[in-house]
């Protein structure tokens, strides 16, 4: 395969997030820092941090905590990121063993200093989870890996549980809000994953509120149905920092139900909108629709 190229906000409340006491926040923040690893939950301000952290359940972040990109909606650092952990793939998978994870999400941070963008890695990662926790799903949550099919390739052999790559955003908002990715090319990353291994779930999802229309939500997801992706995450986007990207609109909860019925209507296996939903949150329930 050759490279993979390519207002107001409305009255209604914000999405409320139910905090743990400190003790149950401090139990599981203590677990993940002794075993030096890195989560999304934390490191992108994910607001379901403690309700997962509370279920003793988060998606593990790899290849280091600083990204290549710098893109408006995210929170993880950006910057010029250390070598490789060699020895992360092997604290990851005794982690995830100590928890007793029978699903596991793994993400990344976009390396394009990289020149595989770190799909040996992810290949290492899955591999160390099968051999100490052998009956635990692994579901990875790459990036596009700079449209190197070799690289998307590689993780793909690797045989994940579910293979997710997030669309982010409609395509007109894509330059503002996406550093050096294109609406094509993850369109294309998603197609290539179905097409080369069809008997993998593909996932993938959009964020709400950054100043879309709801025809170009449904426009989205036709092009990610087309591409061949069977399991759908809508979330509502709540800006991290104030040097991100504004909330342009709150979406109420009658709006995400016509989201998820849209979805289904168009054939998706599974499909999670609402407020709070991101790209990994209770993936072991939405996996569970493929697999039974």
């Amino acid at each position: 395969m050759p490279e993979i190229e390519n207002k107001d906000i409305e009255n209604s409340a914000k999405p409320r997030i139910k905090v743990p006491t400190r003790a149950e926040r401090e139990k599981m923040r203590s677990l993940i820092e002794k075993m030096g690893l890195n989560t999304v939950c934390k490191e992108a301000a994910c607001p379901n941090i403690w309700e997962c952290f509370q279920r003793h359940t988060a998606t593990f972040m790899i290849i280091g905590d600083v990204c290549t990109r710098n893109c408006r909606f995210c929170n993880v650092r950006t910057g010029r990121p250390a070598p490789l952990d060699p020895g992360e793939p092997e604290r990851l998978a005794s982690a995830i063993k100590e928890l007793g994870l029978k699903y596991a999400v793994i993400t990344c941070v976009t390396r394009d200093d990289l020149p595989d963008g770190g799909a040996e890695h992810f290949v290492k990662t899955i591999e160390a989870v099968r051999a100490v926790s052998p009956e635990t799903k692994v579901e990875i949550l790459t990036s596009d890996f700079a449209g190197n099919s070799a690289a998307l390739e590689k993780v793909l052999r690797a045989r994940p549980a579910v293979f997710n790559h997030n669309l982010e955003t409609v395509e007109r908002l894509t330059p503002t809000l996406r550093t050096k990715a294109t609406y094509l090319r993850s369109l294309a990353v998603l197609n290539y994953a179905c097409r080369l291994f069809p008997d993998i779930p593909v996932k993938s999802g959009i964020m709400v509120g950054c100043g879309e229309t709801m025809e170009e939500v449904f426009g989205a997801i036709r092009d990610l149905k087309a591409a061949g992706c069977s399991l759908l995450t809508v979330g509502q986007y709540l800006a991290p920092d104030e040097k991100c990207h504004p909330v342009e609109k709150y979406y109420s909860e009658h709006e995400f139900a016509e989201i998820k019925a849209y979805a289904l209507d168009l054939g998706f296996v599974g499909a999670a909108c609402g407020p709070l939903v991101r790209s990994s949150y209770r993936a072991g329930e939405m996996a569970e629709r493929v697999y039974g």
